[in-house]
């Protein structure tokens, strides 16, 4: 039995191995060893933040303890607290140190005692490797041969250790002995320590430098405030700051005697030594601007308290229009004075202590603002409404000239950038943004709004039905139709439009005549009459551009005009944009007249007025695209605002308006019914299918301009790539707008020609031209309505290309054939045709034939073909062949069923006679044999 072993109970459940880890796990061993329970890492921790007077007490602990206690992680760490290396305060130790030699080589020799009871235990001062050993009778690290405070220290006037032996700790029992030593001195009453820290000089120790001193109070006040390193340190930091604050009191007073003998040396002096005590707290981290010495300075500068009698509101002119000149003359004597005393500022001040950036922030908000505000206010209470928003973004132009002086003055000693100069107009501005972002959208709606409505009342009024045009539009058309070549001039107009938009705006007036010339002359180009032709008084009847709001005129009849118009004349003739009397022009006695302005209903001249609006209210925001924060993104959002503003307002208020009511108008229009002694002077033009092909060539004029006006001003400030930006979805909407109003406007087109097409045939169709008399010669060509009819049709589809892209003319082209079919079949149905006149019907369709081959359809072709078969029918005599031509529905491919062109040969001369013929050969059908009456 004893060979077995008792078997283990089995576990009938097994536990999740989630359970069994959560249950067994062990606590891993920390990655850092061990002192007591804590890991060294937490201890180094403790050691690093304790009060110097405390580190003994915890370093007897163990003898683990004591040992990281003098490693130099600890030390180190302090020493850097001071920032000695960082702030060049070394030779604030090195003339304590010195301070403390000859004094020591003064003292007679004493005896040591014991200091114990010292803040930091018993030091000794052996050699820098010491072997510390903790002991009972000693409050600290013990070692042979203590002398002084710490370890390896050694007494203050001692001599350095090599530099191969200096280590982190040693560095700091340097410092920490030197600065401990001082002191003391903020025992002394307050007036007092300033003169028990730096002793009276003597033929051994001269007087240390204003610099010099500042830099050992700023070293004490880190080393009380940032280490501790006696129990008493929070009383003694307050002496040291009211010791302080007297210190900075008398340098103020040096700068100011200084400052007003002009001695800059003196005044720099001054200026180091008050900056390095300046709030050492803060000192690693930027400019201070509420430095006391920076503030008092600026603050005595004349320009503050006289400005020579710059008054804000010199700028209105006495007609109450806007003129700089003043405010430039302002602002010269402000950028003097910001070079004068700027200039100074960065000779004498440290070039961290932003005093330049900070005088000049102070002379934009206590000088420049105070001008500019009652100057705004002012051109608020204006009845213009557009002098504030001019005002705003001159004031703002003016006020930037400060960035470049700041900038120059600064040069490359002082600290400051261009951003920092920009931030101080930036900052100046800011109060008037809001209101000036907001009453520039409300004023652009508003100039949109009037533009628009004065041109729709002017249309309503100039295009009512049955009656003369109205004296404001004239009933010439525009050059677009008649020029020689389409192509050609837009490519002009548009060239000189993208001259125009590359004109430099003035944002600043400097005199009101100087602004206005510039724009008449970028304007004046566009006027129509210089790239016009027998509508070049369209401007001059139109008075888009006669007026200015401000008043200014815009395009002036004058002499000279009409030379410069005559001499563009003579450069289209040499280029081969030459005016012709257009064939298409109805004689007078048959001319529409309520409808010779159709092509009027969309101007030019009021897209150029949309877009000077807009580009004059982009050209005031541009001036604030650098805006930071906030107002930055708000400025952005008005440039997209104002682009979205003029397609909304040239989309749907201009082209869309104009475009429905050319509808409208086209779909009232009927040919006029002639005499017959008037027929041979019948037009083949249906006038106003003809303005609405101008009125598709201005639409496509405007969206190019549009595009270019895009390219060129808006893309810089919109990303195109975003389809769900506002401005690319209102430029998408425009687009629509305008290709729907195009297609409605074909579709009526198409009704209005083909009713003119309709109306030339019945018209030009004698009623015997199918059945002449039997002694007439037989005509060899097609008929003149037939030739009428074929050339209306091709001189509005040869206007129509060009305006539209190839998809939409094969459509138009397409329903003008199919309509063109049920036309000529209609008046086939019309008439009767005897055998001669059927030659003329064949003569007729091959004509047909032959124009609907060169539109390239083949849909087309092979429909006329098969009415040009059926022509056929006509020409045959017997009737049997005849009624075996009805029966074969393979003959006109299946166009045609013998119902159909039973209907057709109906239309003979001789169907009474060839009627039975006919029917019994197609049904075989006898009315005496097979029917009976009862």
């Amino acid at each position: 039995m004893d060979k077995f072993k008792a078997l283990e109970p089995v576990k009938l459940y097994q536990q999740p191995q989630s359970a069994q880890a959560l249950t067994f796990r062990r606590p891993q061993a920390p990655t850092s060893p061990l002192i007591g329970i804590l890991p060294t890492s937490l201890h180094l921790l403790i050691l690093q933040y304790l009060a110097v007077p405390d580190i003994p007490a915890y370093a007897r602990t163990c003898r683990s303890i004591a040992r990281l206690a003098s490693s130099d992680l600890v030390w180190k760490f302090r020493y850097d607290l001071l920032g000695i290396e960082q702030a060049d305060l070394g030779s604030v130790l090195d003339e304590l140190e010195n301070r403390a030699r000859s004094a020591a080589a003064n003292v007679p020799p004493t005896l040591t005692v014991d200091v114990a009871d010292d803040d930091f235990g018993d030091f000794a001062s052996g050699a820098e490797t010491i072997d510390f050993s903790v002991s009972r009778s000693s409050n600290f690290f013990t070692a042979p041969g203590e002398l002084g405070d710490f370890v390896g220290g050694g007494a203050a006037g001692s001599p350095r250790a090599a530099p191969s032996a200096v280590t982190p700790r040693a560095l700091y029992i340097r410092a920490h002995k030197l600065l401990k030593s001082l002191t003391p001195a903020l025992l002394s009453p307050s007036h007092q320590i300033l003169s028990d820290l730096f002793p009276q000089p003597s033929l051994s120790t001269p007087a240390p430098s204003l610099h010099h001193r500042s830099k050992t109070l700023h070293l004490l006040h880190r080393f009380l405030a940032r280490l501790s390193p006696v129990r008493e340190a929070p009383s003694l930091l307050a002496s040291l700051r009211a010791a302080t604050d007297r210190f900075d009191a008398t340098l103020l007073s040096a700068f100011d005697v200084a400052d007003g003998r002009g001695d800059e040396a003196g005044m720099r002096e001054a200026a180091a030594a008050s900056w390095e005590i300046w709030d050492p707290q803060n000192v690693s981290f930027g400019v201070s601007a509420e430095w006391e010495m920076g503030r008092v300075w600026g603050e005595k500068r004349e320009i503050f308290y006289v400005t020579s009698g710059h008054k804000p509101l010199d700028n209105f002119t006495e007609n109450g229009l806007l003129n700089f000149d003043p405010m430039d003359k302002f602002m010269n004597f402000v950028l003097d004075a910001v070079r004068e005393h700027g200039s100074r500022a960065v000779r004498v001040f440290p070039p961290a202590a932003g005093v330049l950036i900070a005088f000049s922030d102070r002379i934009a908000l206590e000088v420049v603002a105070e001008y500019i505000t009652p100057l705004l206010t002012h051109a608020r209470s204006l009845a213009n409404g557009t002098m504030f928003l001019k005002a705003t973004a001159a004031c703002f132009g003016e006020a930037w000239r400060m960035v470049d002086t700041i900038v120059d003055v600064a040069g490359t000693t002082a600290e400051v950038s261009r951003t920092q100069a920009e931030d101080v107009v930036y900052r100046m501005f800011e109060p008037n943004m809001d209101e000036y972002l907001d009453e520039e959208i409300e004023s652009l709606k508003q100039s949109f709004e009037l533009i628009c409505r004065d041109w729709e009342q002017q249309t309503q009024t100039s295009l009512p039905p049955s009656a003369d045009p109205s004296p404001l539009l004239p009933s010439q058309q525009p050059s677009f139709v008649s020029a020689a070549s389409p192509a050609l001039l837009k490519r002009n107009v548009l060239s000189t439009f993208t001259s125009l938009l590359l004109l430099p705006v003035s944002i600043i007036p400097r005199t009101v005549e100087t602004v206005s010339g510039a724009a008449v002359h970028g304007i004046t180009m566009l006027d129509p009459r210089r790239w016009g032709g027998s509508g070049a008084s369209t401007a001059a009847a139109s008075d888009g551009y006669h007026k200015g709001k401000d008043g200014g005129v815009l395009w002036e009849d004058t002499d000279a005009a009409d030379d410069e118009y005559t001499d563009l004349q003579n450069e289209k003739q040499d280029v081969g944009i030459k005016e012709s009397a257009s064939s298409l022009e109805p004689p007078p006695s048959a001319r529409p007249r309520a409808y010779d302005n159709l092509q009027l209903l969309l101007s030019l001249d009021i897209t150029l007025e949309l877009i000077h609006a807009a580009r004059d209210s982009l050209k005031r925001v541009e001036i604030f695209v650098g805006y930071p924060g906030t107002y930055g993104q708000r400025v952005r959002e008005t440039i997209e605002e104002i682009a979205s503003e003029l397609l909304g307002a040239l989309g749907e208020r201009h082209v869309k308006g104009g475009f429905d009511l050319a509808i409208s108008q086209m779909r009232t229009y009927e040919p006029p019914p002639v005499s017959e002694t008037e027929k041979k002077a019948t037009s083949t033009s249906v006038a106003p299918l003809v303005q609405f092909f101008e009125l598709v060539h201005i639409g496509d004029m405007i969206q190019s301009i549009i595009q270019v006006y895009f390219d060129k001003e808006l893309t810089p400030h919109v990303d195109v790539s975003d389809f769900l930006n506002p401005v690319m979805r209102e430029k998408k909407r425009f687009e629509n707008v305008l290709d729907d109003s195009v297609a409605k406007g074909l579709n009526a087109g198409i009704e209005v020609l083909m009713n003119q097409v309709d109306h030339i045939i019945l018209t030009l169709t004698p009623a015997r031209v199918y059945y002449p008399p039997d002694d007439a010669p037989l005509l060899l060509g097609p008929s003149l309505g037939c030739t009428e009819a074929i050339k209306c049709l091709e001189e509005h589809l040869r206007l129509l290309k060009g305006n539209v892209n190839r998809e939409v003319l094969e459509v138009f082209e397409g329903e003008v054939g199919v309509r063109l079919i049920s036309i000529l079949q209609k008046h086939i149905k019309r008439q009767i045709i005897s055998l001669n006149g059927g030659f003329q019907v064949i003569a007729d369709l091959n004509a047909y034939h032959a124009f609907v081959s060169t539109l390239k359809i083949p849909s087309l072709t092979s429909d006329f073909s098969h009415l040009k078969m059926l022509g056929h029918v006509y020409v045959v005599e017997d009737a049997k062949d005849l009624a075996q031509i009805v029966r074969d529905v393979t003959r006109y491919g299946g166009a045609y069923r013998p119902e159909d062109v039973y209907e057709f040969i109906q239309r003979r001369s001789d169907w009474k006679k060839i009627e039975k013929v006919v029917d019994k050969t197609m049904y075989n059908l006898n009315l005496r044999e097979d029917c009976t009456v009862c």
